[in-house]
């Protein structure tokens, strides 16, 4: 498996990047500038009996993209040159490619490093070099801090600590200026996607039985809010949190249990919703003798689906989804991977490179070579006139060129991303993992899903919170989501701001950008693509990954119809690799990941790959 990335990163916009790393992808973005022709003479690698698809140069599904600073500015040109890309090309072997993100994790820029030394207390929290020993390092946290790991019987496993009172003042946030963002901006982990995995979605079942659950860890989800009347407030999920719950009178509390105990088992009693099939689901729940904040809590805190456009079916099987993930690995259905999301391309890079895959960065593709004859793709050819033969060929959609796409009609993404000074609701811990849904502003607004990450998701400093908004598009991001802002921060200066501002937590720094959606759409709207190529869409606008994870194993299944949609990999103690056989008799001597921990993964991949050798059944 040969993977090429144009860019100099990994998961297109599916990555995660540091503060600096985020200022020159905005740069990059709001530019637009063409690749380089790096040779010019491709064309004699073309048979008379060969065509060409030429790829696009520029990606063009990334728009609009507005960046403001509301504080200090006077280090903008430092964070310039500390976000500088490099214009090498990266060539990266197997075995080799988690160490380069790890080592940006890792290691610090030049403008920060003194600063770093005098506070090595701070530098715990960072990934270790080598990617498989990094994942496997326990992280601890005297706030609250939940990991999952792969356990052997192929579940995962849930430990917390107990989080720890802050001694900060909720009324009185530490001051964080935009200096201390850029001299920290290593400590970011800014996700161009934001996304909850549910704890009984179909992602976590792929890890857990894929075994790439060993290169991840995650955070569970604390709370569960909802905006109601001008005021943010926690949603009670379970059973515990419904009759401990002092927003709800006894009577709504027994309403509420009432509707969620049905909708677990809805399609046993068709009778009660089947003559609203053809009804929404905000109409369903207003036959349902539900008060109006029981209405508001199901529709959008828990259901989480638009009041407008949500069939009653479509309402009743994401409440039920919802529920089935509840208690799982804690009081909310979801979890949160640490240090962003980001992270889940990688794990699966590793494992790949583990096993012989091939990671090339920084490195464009030219053009499709198809055979006139059988109309199958045999080839591309990259920017520096290089012909690469395979059987089979995934593009990701940003890659299809304008005439291939022309019959297709895209929808758009509104991304925001805020860096905070305190959270939307405060409680004793700072440390909390929430979502929050606000209701549209007006008729035909999309709602805006909100999700608040705390420092001890290795996402954002210390005393900070990072706030991503996400909705399907209506116009631009800014004029999508900025309403939604407003209700929930302060976006004046202390000068400026009235009381009622000062209440509401201050933005440090905020970024609006509108995302191409490219999920849903039939191979057969692109024309003219060879049917052994096949396009990957980029994320989609919904809060879990399931669309992600059924396109992965269809696009699997039509390649390789007999073969098992990843497996669960091997131990480490069961890899044998080439030439190895005899080394574990000799004293002194192991085939340990300890002693062979990234070499072996190389060698694989120039040596014909790996032998997994596993009760007596060799792959």
């Amino acid at each position: 498996v040969f993977f090429i990335y144009r860019r100099n990163y990994y998961g297109g916009n599916w990555a995660s990047f540091s503060f600096s790393g985020l200022l020159s992808w905005i740069k990059e973005n709001q530019q637009k500038t063409d690749s380089s022709d790096e040779c010019e003479d491709w064309r004699k690698l073309i048979l008379d009996n060969e065509e060409v698809i030429s790829l696009s140069k520029k990606d063009k599904t990334i728009q609009n993209v507005e960046d403001f600073c509301f504080g200090d500015q006077d280090s903008s040109q430092d964070v310039e040159e500390a976000g500088a890309l490099s214009k090498l090309p990266v060539f990266v072997a197997a075995g080799v490619e988690g160490v380069v993100e790890d080592l940006e994790k890792e290691t610090p820029s030049t403008e920060n490093a003194a600063t770093e030394s005098q506070e090595p207390e701070q530098a715990m929290d960072t990934e270790p070099a080598s990617a498989a020993e990094g994942k496997d390092m326990e992280m601890t946290s005297e706030k609250e801090d939940a990991q999952i790991t792969a356990s052997g019987d192929s579940t995962l496993e849930l430990g917390t600590t107990e989080a720890a009172p802050s001694e900060l003042s909720a009324q009185e946030p530490k001051r964080v200026t935009y200096s201390q963002i850029v001299r920290e901006g290593r400590r970011f982990n800014i996700d161009l996607v934001s996304k909850l995995l549910y704890s009984r979605g179909l992602l976590i079942d792929l890890l857990i039985k894929s075994n790439v659950s060993r290169y991840a860890e995650f955070k569970n989800a604390t709370r569960i809010l909802a905006f109601r009347e001008g005021k943010v407030e926690q949603v009670p999920c379970s059973r515990a949190d419904v009759f401990n719950s002092r927003q709800l009178t006894m009577v709504e509390k027994r309403m509420l249990m009432k509707f969620l105990t049905f909708c677990l088992d809805y399609e046993q009693h068709p009778d009660e919703y089947q003559d609203y099939e053809d009804s929404t689901f905000a109409q369903f729940l207003r036959t349902r003798k539900l008060t109006p904040s029981l209405q508001h809590f199901i529709l959008h805190s828990i259901a989480m689906v638009s009041e407008t456009d949500c069939s009653t079916l479509e309402g009743l099987q994401a409440t039920k989804k919802f529920l089935q993930c509840l208690g799982r690995y804690g009081n909310t259905p979801f979890l949160f991977p640490l240090y962003g999301q980001g992270e889940i391309p990688q794990c699966f890079c590793r494992m790949c490179a583990v096993f012989g895959g091939i990671y090339c960065l920084r490195h464009s593709v030219r053009c499709l070579i198809v055979d006139k004859g059988s109309g199958r793709c045999k080839a591309i050819v990259d920017h520096f006139g290089q012909r690469i033969s395979a059987n089979y060929f995934i593009v990701e959609d940003s890659y299809l060129p304008d005439g291939v796409c022309a019959s297709v009609h895209y929808r758009q993404i509104s991304r925001a991303v805020l860096i905070t000074d305190r959270s939307v609701l405060n409680t004793d811990s700072e440390q909390q993992v929430s979502i929050l849904t606000v209701p549209p502003t007006e008729p035909g607004k999309p709602a805006v899903c909100v999700i608040e990450l705390c420092s001890s998701t290795m996402t954002c400093m210390k005393d900070t919170y990072l706030v991503h908004l996400t909705c399907p598009s209506t116009s631009t991001a800014r004029e999508d989501l900025e309403p939604a802002v407003e209700k929930l921060f302060n976006l004046n200066t202390e000068k400026e701001a009235e009381v009622e501002e000062l209440e509401k937590p201050k933005v440090l720094w905020a970024v609006y950008f509108n995302m191409r959606d490219s999920s849903g759409i039939d191979k057969n709207s692109y024309n003219g693509l060879p049917s052994n190529v096949y396009v990957c869409s980029g994320p989609d606008s919904a809060l879990g990954n399931d669309y992600a994870v059924k396109q992965a194993e269809t696009i699997f299944r039509e390649m390789f119809p007999t073969e098992e949609f990843c497996p669960p990999s091997p131990n480490p103690e069961d890899i044998i690799y080439d030439g190895d056989d005899i080394a574990p008799e000799e004293p002194g001597l192991s085939n340990s990941p300890e002693t062979k921990p990234d070499t072996s993964a190389e060698e694989s991949s120039h040596e014909g790959g790996a032998a997994v050798k596993k009760e007596d059944n060799e792959v």
